[in-house]
C-alpha cells in the first residue's frame, strides 16, 4: 500500500482531465468525495454534467471545463484562470488520452499519429507547464500522470500508443527530478487493463467482466493524492499495488 487511504482533501483543489468517462470520471468522484473541489476537464459536456450531478448529490463540488485538449492555447489559459480564481492548485491528474490505431507502425496514418501525440504527449506537457507554478504554491502539490504497461512492453502493433506513454513517463521523471527539493510530488500510473471503452476498442474479443472496473482502479490511484505521500519520480502499478522505481519497472 502507498497510503492507508484515510486522508482528506478538504480545502484542496484538484484538476482532472478526461473526466467525462472511464478512470478520469471516477477519479474526479474519488477526489470530490475526500473533500476536494474538482475542476473537471473533458470534451464531452454530457459526461461532465452527469459527473457534476453525482458529485453534487454526494455533497461535493466541481467546476466543469469543456475543453478539447488539442486546443493548446486553451490549456495555456487554464493555468491563468485557475490562478486568478483560486491562487493555487493542489492535485493535477493528467488522465485524458486516446488509443489511436492498433496496427503495424508503417500503416498508421500521419493524421492519426499526430492527433495521438498531440493529445497524449503535447497536451500533458502544456498541462505541466501551465500548472507547475500553481502546484508549487500548494503545501502538498501532487501530480498524477496516467501511463500504461504498453510503455514498457512495446508490443507489436502498439507502437504509437506505447511511444506516447513512454514519453509521458519521461516527462514525469524529469519533472519529478526538477522539483525534488520542493513540496511537489510527481508520479506516473500504470492502471493495467481496465473495463473501459478504450480497452474494448483495443481488445474487442476480451470479456470485460474479467477486468477491474474504472471505479475500482480509481480508488487505488487516488492514494497518490495523499498529502503525506513522500515518493516522487515513481510509477505506481495498480495491479501490484506498488510504487516502482524506474530501474526496476517490472
Amino acid at each position: 500500500m502507498i497510503s492507508d487511504g484515510s486522508f482528506r482533501l478538504d480545502g484542496k483543489l484538484a484538476l482532472v482531465t478526461g473526466a467525462s468517462r472511464g478512470i478520469g470520471y471516477f477519479l474526479a468522484k474519488e477526489l470530490a468525495g475526500r473533500g476536494a473541489h474538482v475542476i473537471a476537464v473533458a470534451r464531452t459536456v454530457g459526461g461532465l454534467e452527469e459527473l457534476d450531478d453525482e458529485i453534487t448529490a454526494a455533497g461535493g463540488t466541481a467546476t466543469l471545463v469543456p475543453l478539447d485538449l488539442t486546443d493548446m492555447s486553451a490549456i495555456d489559459r487554464l493555468g491563468g484562470s485557475i490562478h486568478e480564481r483560486w491562487g493555487k492548485l493542489d492535485v493535477l491528474v493528467a488522465n485524458a488520452g486516446v488509443l489511436g490505431t492498433i496496427s503495424p507502425i508503417g500503416h498508421v496514418e500521419a493524421k492519426v499519429f499526430d492527433k495521438l501525440m498531440n493529445i497524449n504527449v503535447s497536451s500533458v506537457w502544456r498541462l505541466i507547464r501551465t500548472t507547475d507554478p500553481l502546484l508549487k504554491l500548494s503545501d502538498a502539490g501532487r501530480a498524477i500522470l496516467l501511463s500504461s504497461g504498453a510503455a514498457h512492453s512495446a508490443r507489436a502493433y502498439w507502437g504509437p500508443y506505447a511511444a506516447s506513454k513512454a514519453a509521458v513517463e519521461a516527462l514525469g521523471r524529469s519533472w519529478a527530478d526538477e522539483t525534488r527539493q520542493t513540496r511537489l510530488r510527481v508520479n506516473s500510473v500504470n492502471p493495467g487493463a481496465t473495463r473501459t471503452a478504450m480497452r474494448a476498442q483495443a481488445v474487442p474479443g476480451e470479456d470485460p467482466e474479467t477486468l477491474p472496473t474504472p471505479a475500482e482502479v480509481a480508488a487505488k490511484i487516488v492514494l497518490l493524492a495523499d498529502p503525506a505521500l513522500d515518493a516522487t519520480g515513481k510509477i505506481y502499478d495498480v495491479r501490484a499495488d506498488k510504487l516502482l522505481s524506474y530501474n526496476n519497472p517490472s
